[in-house]
């Protein structure tokens, strides 16, 4: 009897074990968004980029090890019309001729627990490099996994929006920023 409810306990035991480790890295571009919101005269604009593209490992179970890259194109910006893409696609804001992509690199990934972790890395917009941290919530579906989160960027930072543009009075200083960066277990962890 003793050997049975040793062989149901080790069959328990392995049951609620992984059988494997999950590590998310297949970026899925239709389901992820970043958005922004912006204040023009104390008035909240609205808008997002459709161009986006990221290269990460993340093991749950092994934060610390993760690894993110992130890319926006930045004229593909949506600021709500057409004349307002021109705009910010202009030298005064991001000079998208000489600088078409902003790019975020990862240098560590900390757990603060309940699926919520710090991501820090270097943010490069237009030339200039600098220190970013992020908080980043996890929501994992199966053999997917969603890495959402906010941050206020301070665009005097980077030199977005040069010349008349840099009166915060008319256009804030600090631009909300909200991503959803979904991903799909690898292949050899499915």
């Amino acid at each position: 009897m003793k050997h049975w409810q040793h062989c149901l306990a080790l069959g328990v035991l392995a049951a609620t074990l992984p059988a494997h480790a999950i590590e998310f890295s297949q970026f899925q571009p239709a389901k992820s968004s970043l958005t922004f919101v912006s204040k023009q005269m104390n008035v909240p604009v609205e808008g997002k980029f459709n161009s986006f593209r990221s290269k990460l490992a993340f093991d749950p179970a092994k934060p610390a090890a993760a690894k993110a890259e992130f890319e926006i194109d930045l004229a593909s910006i949506d600021a709500g019309s057409q004349d307002a893409n021109d705009e910010v696609a202009g030298k005064a804001w991001f000079n998208t001729k000489a600088f078409p992509v902003a790019k975020f690199v990862s240098t560590s990934v900390k757990p603060l627990g309940n699926n919520r972790f710090e991501v820090a890395g270097k943010m490069t917009i237009k030339g200039k490099t600098l220190d970013l941290t992020a908080p980043v919530t996890l929501r994992q579906e199966g053999n997917s996994a969603a890495f959402e989160g906010s941050l206020v960027l301070k665009r005097a930072d980077y030199a977005i929006g040069d010349g008349v543009w840099a009166d915060f009075g008319t256009v804030a200083n600090e631009i909300q920023i909200k991503f959803r960066l979904v991903a799909s277990a690898s292949p050899a962890a499915k």
